[in-house]
């Protein structure tokens, strides 16, 4: 859900990819100029007025010009002796047009300066998405194989990931038993977590850096499927090393359609760089998008099958927050592409195989009552050991050697006395 939230972030700031506008010079208004009606140009083409330098280059991605000040014209009046002034005309609104891509370039923008530190991830992306496409010829399955690339490549962060949270999971019995010895001591409490954590290695850092990975790149595959799959003109990200590469011949080159078919036949016709809305609440008026619905279902069984089983009150109710969190994906689907929810479904099955391998089916069953016979004592194949206390470097002292081998429950439980031994010592002290 936190991932989706970040691409309606992006969504907001414009995107990875705006096409850069020169400032105009104010020194060129002040000396007046004829006025010219210009005349349209292909998108990435140059104007034949324009001259240019030799051994360079022409650039594919087109100067914006500025926006021309609204026309003035008199305005009526009823006065004879009043001259009429001029007053602003609304201007028709410009029907908005699909630009050529373009890479960020450096402003003092901060969303232009993240853009431009997305560059090289989103061209990477794009290349590898426009090769899959000018070998298959289809944008659906290019999608899915970019898709399947980048998860084969991230196994081994994944896998700590998983990893990490299944020894988590593992240790909770020592965690609750540190929380009942030092029970409204927070300080001790969590210096006390951190030194089992550590004794038995378990690194939060493991299962903080994918989840933020997974942020880092739906931005960039965000701007892949949204400004990739719309532009008339991708010559200037089909380069390689500042070399260009002939990968793909535009499907209609010379006008406003995308250079890339984005329409996903086996998916019913669905153009991939728009939203896909099934049917539309009239109430609400919200569109609800089948692939949305798919990824929230993926969603919620990759979220159920990591939760553990507690009989712990609070904990239920953090697990039923949980559970809810992918639902919201189904909002999303009404103005997101449907390009990205494909991605993000192959994303999410990847990721359940591979919990699959290393946890089983975890907390997935029983469902609703009913537990099928496959799932029953169910052995995952690559499946994670309980997590042994590491030794640790004391000086001759042998009952710090033998505390690593006391687990957190041995040492609470060691620190209660009996009660015939608390009631002999309180009389010896009274004899004394």
């Amino acid at each position: 859900m936190g991932l989706f939230a970040a691409g309606v972030l992006w969504l907001a700031l414009g995107g990875a990819l705006p096409v850069g506008a020169e400032t105009p010079d104010p020194s060129a208004a002040a000396s007046p100029a004829p006025v010219t009606t210009p005349q349209p140009t292909p998108a990435g083409s140059v104007s034949p007025s324009a001259s240019p330098v030799p051994g360079q280059s022409l650039s594919p991605c087109p100067i914006q010009p500025p926006t021309p000040a609204p026309s003035l014209s008199p305005a009526p009046t009823s006065d004879p002796n009043v001259t009429p002034g001029p007053s602003p005309t609304a201007a028709p609104a410009a029907t908005p047009q699909p630009l050529p891509l373009c890479p960020a370039v450096l402003s003092g923008n901060p969303v232009d300066l993240l853009a431009f530190l997305f560059n090289p991830i989103f061209q990477t992306m794009f290349l590898l998405l426009a090769i899959f496409y000018s070998i298959l010829g289809d944008v659906g399955i290019a999608i899915i194989l970019l898709t399947l690339l980048i998860k084969t490549i991230l196994i081994p962060l994944f896998r700590a990931q998983i990893v990490s949270q299944r020894r988590m999971q593992l240790i909770q019995p020592e965690v609750r038993a540190i929380q009942l010895k030092f029970k409204g001591n927070r300080a001790k409490i969590s210096e006390e977590t951190m030194r089992l954590y550590k004794e038995r290695g378990v690194s939060l850092g493991s299962g903080c850096l994918p989840a933020f990975l997974q942020l880092f790149l739906l931005l960039p595959i965000y701007s892949v499927i949204s400004q990739g799959l719309a532009a008339p003109d991708i010559s200037s990200a089909l380069q390689f090393l500042g070399q260009p590469l002939s990968l793909i011949t535009c499907q209609a080159p010379g006008t406003l359609q995308p250079c890339i078919d984005p329409t996903i036949w086996w998916l019913g016709n669905m153009d991939a760089h728009i939203p896909e809305v099934l049917f539309r609440l009239p109430v609400l008026d919200f569109g609800v998008s089948g692939l949305a619905l798919i990824a929230a279902a993926l969603q919620l069984i990759q979220t159920r099958m990591m939760t553990p089983n507690t009989t712990d009150p609070q904990a239920r109710a953090q697990q039923r927050i949980f559970l809810i969190l992918p639902l919201f994906s189904i909002i999303y689907g009404s103005f997101l592409p449907s390009g990205l929810f494909l991605y993000w479904i192959v994303f999410t099955a990847y990721s359940i195989v591979q919990q699959y391998l290393i946890v089983g089916w975890g907390s997935l069953f029983p469902l609703f009552g009913w537990t099928p016979g496959f799932a029953k004592d169910h052995k995952p194949r690559f499946a994670v050991e309980p997590p042994v206390a590491k030794a640790r470097a004391t000086s001759g002292d042998s009952r710090q050697n033998e505390e690593p081998s006391r687990s957190p429950t041995d040492r609470a439980a060691g620190t209660i006395k009996p009660a015939r031994q608390r009631g002999r010592t309180s009389r010896r002290g009274r004899r004394r």
